[in-house]
């Protein structure tokens, strides 16, 4: 027979119900509100389509200048002429191709000095 410590031993024992664990602190409770707030600055700064039309014709008008330039600087490196024996020097020294020999000397005006010396830098 069980006695009165053993019945109160046996229901310390028992769980009283479905334990729950303890709540897990809320981190995305604002993400709500801050998804409105990114959406109302949306709003404030929508783009105008006169801004993006301005903005793209100014990269253009960039890029055709770039382009220019690049050619200008390519028909000024086409006039200068090299010697066959320099080009074939730096090619075997320095173990490159022969269009990069090439650039090197144009670019240098033909110094075979100076355009080893850059690439050996």
């Amino acid at each position: 027979m069980a006695t009165e410590g053993d019945v109160e031993l046996e229901l310390e024992t028992e769980p009283s119900g479905p334990e729950r664990p303890p709540e897990k602190p809320r981190k995305h409770d604002s993400g709500a509100a801050d998804l409105e707030r990114v959406t109302d600055y949306a709003e404030e700064k929508e783009i105008q389509s006169s801004n993006l039309e301005t903005a793209m014709s100014v990269i253009g008008d960039r890029r055709s200048r770039e382009q220019k330039a690049k050619q200008e600087r390519e028909k000024e490196l086409a006039k200068v002429t090299i010697k066959k024996e320099d080009l074939e020097l730096i090619m075997n020294e320095m173990e490159i191709s022969r269009a990069a020999a090439e650039r090197s000397l144009r670019e240098h005006m033909g110094n075979v000095v100076e355009a080893l010396i850059t690439l050996t830098n």
